[in-house]
């Protein structure tokens, strides 16, 4: 592989790095504005763009929608011939452009301008006909594109996108938008999964887990695990107190060391210092909890409040945090 194609690769980085340095310095008066425009606005938001700029408008309306403001992406060609009715008066309006001078944008912006819409844009150009009409301007102008050509739209199409997530991340800090919110707008999929589902809505229950005394010979243990088959069993004392885990894998590390398991009990080998997770918490944190550190476990006790004063309610495997189809 030739170095001088490897460096044509390290060269379009160097650019778009730069770039959002020189966007960085400038973007903070545009993004007050476009709060200001934003902030008292009950109505759905247009973004429309052309060629690789629509590209990027649909991405920053899909990112505006899944934080609850609503979006949509309105093709200026497909406007001119009848799309417009999705716009409503007054509706605020995103356009994108890297020139400053689409025709075909040029040719909605009196519309806009009539029904008093507010106009933030995304410029490659702060000095065109676009930016004249707008009341924001985001001027992501690039000195060069990264390319070997110096054509290609990849600096200019990153900022425009930056541009647009600065905008959105804003807004999400504004209106305080939590994570259960934006789970609200992701029922499906992991991060909905994550976000709106709590342990206890798939834990496995106390009565469908291995459970053991701390005096309980290992060999029942094991058979008690193999019953139950979740990859752990519970050591308990005085009903539903737990004092420890004990995992499969701990069993296989403590056998090939070569101990004996008809002479050893359940304390030899359990966990006393172990991780543990709440009934009422998302499966995101139960995620969060088994990954930290160093090394991952892949199940969790899971009780009720703290290991001074609380019993045991099951178990729960990191695969049951996944989806299911």
């Amino acid at each position: 592989m030739s170095d001088e194609n490897i460096q044509a690769g390290k060269h379009v980085l160097q650019c778009e790095l730069k770039g959002l340095e020189q966007l960085l310095q400038s973007i903070e008066e545009p993004l007050a504005k476009t709060l200001a425009l934003l902030s008292s606005c009950n109505r759905k938001i247009i973004v429309c763009g052309i060629g690789k700029s629509g590209h990027i408008g649909h991405k920053i309306v899909a990112t505006l929608n899944s934080i609850g403001m609503r979006s949509i992406f309105l093709h200026p060609c497909e406007a001119l011939h009848g799309d417009l009715g999705v716009y409503e008066p007054g509706d605020p309006v995103i356009l994108i452009s890297k020139s400053g001078n689409s025709e075909e944008i040029m040719r909605l912006i009196p519309l806009f301008k009539h029904h008093k819409s507010p106009i933030i844009s995304i410029l490659g150009n702060g000095n065109n006909p676009i930016a004249s009409h707008s009341d924001v301007l985001f001027n992501t102008a690039v000195t060069s594109e990264g390319d070997p050509l110096g054509i290609i739209p990849t600096t200019s199409s990153l900022l425009a996108l930056a541009a647009g997530d600065a905008i959105a991340c804003a807004l999400i800090a504004q209106r305080k938008f939590s994570r259960k919110d934006f789970g609200q707008f992701h029922p499906a999929g992991q991060i909905g999964r994550n976000l709106l589902l709590r342990v206890r809505d798939v834990m496995h229950p106390l009565k469908n887990t291995a459970c053991v005394r701390e005096t309980s010979p290992l060999r029942d243990v094991v058979v008690e695990m193999t019953e139950f088959s979740l990859g752990a069993a519970l050591v308990l004392e005085k009903e539903q107190h737990l004092i420890g885990i004990i995992t499969d894998g701990d069993i296989r590390r403590f056998l090939k060391d070569g101990h004996n398991i008809d002479i050893t009990d359940a304390r030899s080998v359990m966990n006393r210092n172990f991780r543990f997770i709440s009934p009422d918490d998302c499966l995101g944190e139960a995620i969060r909890v088994m990954e930290e550190g160093s090394s991952q476990v892949h199940v969790l006790p899971v009780i009720n409040g703290d290991l001074v004063s609380n019993l045991a309610l099951g178990l729960i495997r990191l695969h049951d945090t996944y989806q299911k189809y």
